[in-house]
């Protein structure tokens, strides 16, 4: 029995007499509640106002479909009985429903009855607050989705022309993806891989995940990203690379009996370009999980109390679809001024940012926030705080040998033979250049190329890293700042050792 409907039991039992449950799943939480009565030896009605209590259940008055009437009925009923009302939160703007629900809450304190309010959405009037007990239902357990898992295999384990092809981690993958979904969505999904080529194997993941993105587009403020990017493809950043590929199995069942925690988050802090988003998106690739991007920026609203509702949403929403990986990109800049909140915007954004770094530290759900900063002056001091992140690293300037390997991988990307440039001689060219405009260098020779029709050759690409200026060099100083910040204070991404910066030429 799932633990609701074990909190639902012992409340029914001790005479609670309203319980508000918060569900999408009608089906799921009406069976729950009917096993709770057979127990209990009561008998279940369900009112909706299309159908009253349906013309099995109505008793006393077959037209019972107004709150009003349908409260009536409740008040008046001598029967041992769970009255379940759905939807019944649209009548609450109603002072009379109020004043009458609250008149039913009186008098089933006494009685073997008890009256359920299932909708998705809590509402509760004021009036209301000391008569309701709220009770959430939670979303299938992964035990719950695995027996749907094991349901659909059944169904279809007789059918000659649909084949299962999945081993017990296999089928744990594919349950670890339905995670965040109701159960008809999870239903769905199963089916809908099933359907698509008449087997369900290990392949069938993404087809699950991309129902995750449709509950996502609905919600308006998060973004589903598609597991694009390879780790294969990102150049360097070995260390961070190992670290994350080492927590990739910690988000499994195994690693639970064996006493692991889900890992919490990382804050990848450094320089413009060197491939801290493009590492938040390869993560999704390498542990198969949806990466969904919050905009800081989009959660704050012009109406009073909005912005710190939309943090509430974009968080809770994020646990419902766990496991998963939420990326915050340039954090500095949405969290920036937290101090100065109070006279600047009333202390919406010092609000905002104590809702999100107090989930941070105490969420529970298996929710990777991979946060990016290029500017560390700009972050609040309590975000840095031991407990908020598992570790902050510093995303420094690519080595020699790691823009040796990023040349190499821009120019596979765009159909050539890496073998057929001079790597070295690029790698040392580029000196102080971003990964970013390592890729804007093999772009611009390209374009050359092109306009030349000829094929792309090194000397192309050594043409555009000579007319380029690097960031490096135009922001010197702060990037020499930065480098001291992290020399103590944070994890290198990459163990190869720093090169010096070229200083800007002096002004004439």
């Amino acid at each position: 029995m799932p633990a609701a409907a074990q909190e639902f039991d012992i409340l029914a039992r001790a005479r609670y007499p309203i319980i508000y449950v918060v569900s999408w799943e009608e089906s799921r939480v009406q069976q729950a509640i009917a096993e709770v009565a057979e127990r209990q030896h009561k008998l279940l009605f369900v009112w909706t106002a299309t159908t009253g209590f349906g013309p099995q259940q109505a008793q006393s008055n077959p037209d019972q479909n107004t709150p009003l009437q349908c409260l009536d009925h409740i008040i008046s009923a001598q029967e041992a009985a769970i009255y379940v009302l759905k939807d019944f939160d649209d009548f609450l703007d109603d002072p009379v429903v109020v004043r009458r629900l609250r008149d039913a809450g009186q008098a089933l304190k006494t009685s073997y009855k008890t009256l359920v309010l299932l909708s998705p959405v809590l509402k509760i009037p004021p009036h209301l607050e000391k008569d309701i007990t709220v009770l959430d239902f939670d979303l299938p357990t992964f035990a719950e989705l695995a027996q749907l898992l094991e349901g659909v295999i059944r169904q279809v384990s007789n059918n000659p022309n649909v084949v299962v092809d999945l081993d017990d981690p296999h089928k744990e993958q594919i349950v670890k993806a339905a995670q965040g979904l109701t159960a008809a969505e999870a239903q769905s999904a199963f089916a809908k891989a099933l359907v698509l080529d008449n087997r369900l194997d290990a392949m069938d993941v993404q087809v699950i995940l991309g129902e995750k993105q449709q509950i996502i587009r609905k919600s308006g403020i998060l973004e589903y990203y598609e597991a694009q990017e390879e780790f294969a493809g990102v150049g360097g950043l070995t260390s961070l690379k190992e670290w994350l590929r080492k927590r990739g199995k910690a988000f499994s069942e195994k690693a639970r009996k064996f006493g692991l925690p889900e890992p919490k988050g990382i804050l990848l802090i450094g320089v413009q370009g060197c491939g801290k988003s493009l590492c938040a998106k390869a993560v999704s690739a390498l542990w198969n999980l949806p990466l969904l991007r919050l905009d800081v920026g989009s959660v704050f609203s012009g109406l009073v109390g909005s912005s710190e509702q939309n943090m509430r949403k974009a968080t809770k929403m994020s646990e419902s679809i766990a496991p998963c990986i939420l990326w915050l990109d340039e954090l500095e800049k949405g969290f920036a001024g937290t101090q100065s909140s109070a006279q600047s915007d009333a202390g919406t954004t010092a609000r905002v940012f104590g809702n999100f770094i107090t989930w941070l530290q105490e969420k529970t759900s298996p929710v990777f926030v991979i946060a990016t900063a290029n500017d560390v002056s700009r972050l609040p001091p309590e975000l840095m705080r031991k407990g908020r992140f598992d570790e902050i690293f510093f995303v420094d300037l690519p080595s020699a040998a790691e823009r040796r390997e990023i040349f190499q991988i821009h120019i596979a990307r765009r159909g050539r033979d890496p073998q057929q440039f001079d790597l070295d001689a690029l790698a040392q060219a580029a000196a102080g250049f971003s990964g970013a405009e390592i890729e804007q260098a093999v772009i611009g020779g390209l374009y050359d190329a092109f306009d030349a029709d000829s094929d792309l050759t090194t000397e192309f690409i050594l043409n555009n890293i000579h007319k380029t200026v690097p960031l490096s060099r135009t922001m010197h100083e702060r990037i020499a700042a930065l480098r001291l910040w992290a020399r103590t204070r944070a994890r290198p991404a990459s163990p190869h050792e720093p090169e010096p910066i070229a200083p800007p030429p002096p002004e004439v």
